[in-house]
């Protein structure tokens, strides 16, 4: 296969996480999946573990992840279902998270998020959804390194989503000191920065058999929302209708991530955008759909690679 081949794949915007993954056998396979206790988490989580593999919920509230890990081994029987503490906005949790993990990882699923929120900053003075979607899920990716390199043929999911056309990663005020804070345009940097990730890590962890593929999971109604007003809801509701948008259920927005994170057709395949359970074409000038050229640019995927460093002080 080519790099120029776009992945098609025989499943839909309808497919289940379960429909994608049923016949792969994850037996033996160690899986984190951060934000693996709400919305889309949970139900990668179950698809995942449904096939056999250990999967670590990687969450802020731990209570929440307990009562999530156990509703999964009752629907799975897989008992192998850990909760971890992790808190994407604090740098000191991630360091700690990934100093705990001991042996080989197979699939880290960076899916927690936080979207349109207030302005918001950490106390290093980084925009909260930037900290939160980007810098966190950097800090752990490359924190947990060495044990994505120990699996041999390890994946990385990073979920972004089509809010990525809304901004570029604007370099020159990344964090909003200048420019007037835009809860929009703060979550579609990020998201845009998540996709920029896949390009260069997986440039950059080639040699290590490390792959890393972005995707849109679709609109699906959950707690990611709850930092929008009942009128803009409304509004992102009305929008969605008049382009004849569809809302997928969670078991339905999960099947893109387990698409990346298990399927034979992207064996050593890093560096592409999905939708729909299909790698996205170049997105066309209005619509909501395909993926922005700035998102794919190795060019702004490198200097984000080392903005980042520079950012953590790494």
């Amino acid at each position: 296969m080519t790099a120029t081949t776009r992945i098609t794949t025989p499943f839909t915007a309808r497919s289940t996480a379960a429909e994608v993954v049923d016949g792969i056998d994850l037996t033996g396979r160690r899986v984190i999946v951060t934000g693996g206790a709400s919305g889309i988490g949970i139900e990668t989580a179950r698809a995942l573990a449904g096939a056999g593999a250990e999967v670590t919920l990687a969450v802020r509230d731990l209570e929440a992840g307990r009562r999530t890990a156990d509703d999964i081994v009752a629907t799975t029987g897989n008992k192998q279902v850990l909760v971890a503490h992790l808190d994407l906005a604090d740098q000191a949790s991630v360091a700690s998270f990934a100093a705990a993990w001991d042996g080989p990882l197979h699939v880290l699923v960076n899916n927690a998020g936080v979207m349109a929120s207030p302005e918001t900053r950490t106390p290093e003075g980084w925009e909260l959804q930037f900290a939160t979607n980007h810098l966190g899920h950097f800090a752990l990716a490359t924190g947990l390194h060495r044990a994505l390199a120990a699996a041999g043929g390890a994946r990385v999911v990073s979920v972004s989503s089509s809010a990525h056309l809304r901004s570029p990663v604007v370099f020159e005020d990344i964090h909003f000191r200048e420019r007037a804070y835009e809860p929009w345009a703060a979550y579609g940097q990020s998201k845009t920065a998540n996709v920029l990730f896949a390009v260069e890590a997986t440039k950059r962890w080639a040699a290590d058999g490390i792959t890393v593929n972005s995707l849109m999971p679709g609109g699906i109604r959950t707690n990611l929302q709850r930092h929008m007003t009942e009128e803009s809801l409304q509004q992102l509701v009305s929008q969605a209708a008049a382009a004849a948008f569809t809302w997928k259920t969670p078991e339905q927005g999960a099947a893109t991530s387990v698409l990346v994170a298990t399927s034979p057709l992207l064996e050593g395949i890093g560096g592409r955008y999905f939708e729909d359970c299909q790698e996205a074409g170049p997105n066309e000038p209005g619509e909501r759909r395909g993926v922005a050229a700035y998102a794919l640019d190795p060019e702004a995927a490198e200097r984000l690679w080392q903005v980042t460093v520079e950012t953590l002080g790494r």
